[in-house]
């Protein structure tokens, strides 16, 4: 089988296809702050279904989280393969332009959804989330192939820091228009919609670049006589799962991140659901409180990629796990609306240097001819994450009559858990050991 990277090791993409690249981030940014962190989260909750809630208190926030763990359960099982058939078949660039198109048509539909239709509700948020997050699979396999190894967080930092002012972009555009809706007395059910088509609209203009420029570098590979690409691809996987002592840093980080990104994840889905319902805070303070916070996160995500390209990921990852669990702490306590905002302004800073510095370590751990595969593999840790976090959120909510401080207890212990098994990981080994597993006989 041919190597599936067609850039030399010791360099990278041109700058535009870097840029390209990078403002996919930027493109699908809109739709994370927008649908399932901000507005429509709590939409959802506070109107969509509203009736549910106010009969069993803690009923809309569990449906949320379950649709958010069942999305993920889908995409769990679809991404190793569908990232190790891209390695195959050298379609990681196809199958990114279909999941965009379901991911961008599922948000434009969403707008039609009334108050009190859950079930539609419910169905296309799960559309939207499968597409979103096989999205952000396959354009995370693109790094490998565009960025040497010494500057692959410096990159990973640039995609998530122009991300996050994407999420501004677009949130700013529906701050303006839920301004223009209120002084004329037009609710979340006239704004809200508008919302989720701006940011539909915003996806697909900002993405366009992504497609004209970067570049699908793998090369197609042989298929094994009798086998189809399902059957090839589920093989790869297995083949990698079954040689995880080859790679036991990389597997170890995979198993830390599902505990750290559990946390995350968590804080994603229902930030704007804690604000709402524990410290009152209406659309325009929550618009406001996530442009800040992506604000903050944008400047963590460029400053982490620099220090874990400078100091290694190890170190860098860990403070940043830390600057999480003092945030928490600080939102477990929150008693005015002056603690939200500096655990919100913290949890900025940390989400960004997370969430960079976990794709860019992924980068340097994998072997540079499973770049779909083990990017599949990131990803499934990812969904097994935001089933797990949301899901404790969700169930102790509900047993807990509404108890949000009670369910936060949660995410607070995926954090601490995961910053001990992060300091068992040795990156230099397992960049060693990345490299090894190319030669024949590795694996």
């Amino acid at each position: 089988m041919s190597d599936s990277t067609a850039t030399a090791p010791g360099s990278s993409a041109p700058r535009r296809e870097i840029i390209a690249w990078a403002f996919y981030d930027f493109a699908n940014s809109g739709y994370t702050t927008v649908v399932l962190t901000t507005i429509y989260s709590a939409y959802f909750v506070g109107v969509v279904a509203a009736g549910m809630e106010d009969r069993n208190p803690g009923t809309a926030t569990l449906l949320w989280t379950l649709a958010i763990g069942l999305s993920n359960l889908l995409v769990l099982v679809s991404a190793p393969i569908i990232g190790a058939i891209s390695d195959v078949r050298a379609s990681k660039k196809r199958f990114l332009l279909l999941s965009s198109m379901l991911c961008i048509t599922a948000t434009a539909l969403l707008a039609g959804v009334e108050p009190g239709q859950v079930v539609p509700a419910l169905v296309l948020l799960c559309c939207s989330a499968v597409a979103f997050a096989l999205g952000e699979n396959l354009i995370a396999a693109f790094l490998p192939e565009i960025a040497r190894s010494d500057q692959m967080g410096r990159i990973s930092g640039y995609g998530w820091g122009l991300g996050y002012f994407g999420g501004l972009l677009t949130l700013a555009c529906c701050l303006g228009y839920i301004h223009y809706s209120e002084t004329r007395d037009l609710g979340p059910d006239h704004y809200v919609p508008v919302c989720l088509l701006l940011t539909a609209v915003i996806f697909a203009v900002a993405c366009t670049q992504t497609f004209i420029w970067l570049r699908e570098r793998a090369l197609p590979r042989s298929l094994p006589t009798g086998q189809g690409y399902i059957s090839a691809g589920l093989g790869q996987v297995l083949d990698t799962l079954r040689h995880t002592s080859h790679l036991p840093d990389l597997f170890r980080f995979l198993l830390c991140m599902v505990l750290f990104q559990a946390g995350v994840s968590t804080v994603v889905v229902l930030a704007a659901i804690y604000a709402q319902e524990v410290m009152h805070f209406n659309s325009r303070q929550l618009i406001v409180l996530i442009m800040l916070v992506n604000l903050t996160a944008a400047l963590g995500a460029f400053a982490f990629g620099f220090a874990q390209d400078r100091f290694g990921s190890i170190p860098s990852l860990a403070g940043a796990l830390s600057v999480w669990i003092l945030a928490i702490a600080i939102a477990l306590q929150a008693s005015t609306d002056a603690d939200v905002w500096i655990a919100g302004n913290l949890i900025g800073l940390a989400m960004g240097a997370t969430q960079a510095g976990a794709r860019g370590l992924v980068g340097r751990l994998t072997p540079p001819a499973r770049n779909g595969e083990i990017f599949g593999l990131w990803g499934l840790a990812n969904r097994a994450a935001a089933i797990l976090g949301p899901i404790s959120y969700g169930i102790i909510n509900r047993v807990g009559g509404g108890d949000h401080q009670l369910s936060l207890i949660s995410t607070l212990t995926f954090f601490v858990l995961g910053l001990a098994l992060l300091l068992t990981v040795n990156e230099r080994r397992g960049r060693r050991d990345a490299l090894r597993y190319r030669q024949p006989g590795a694996g």
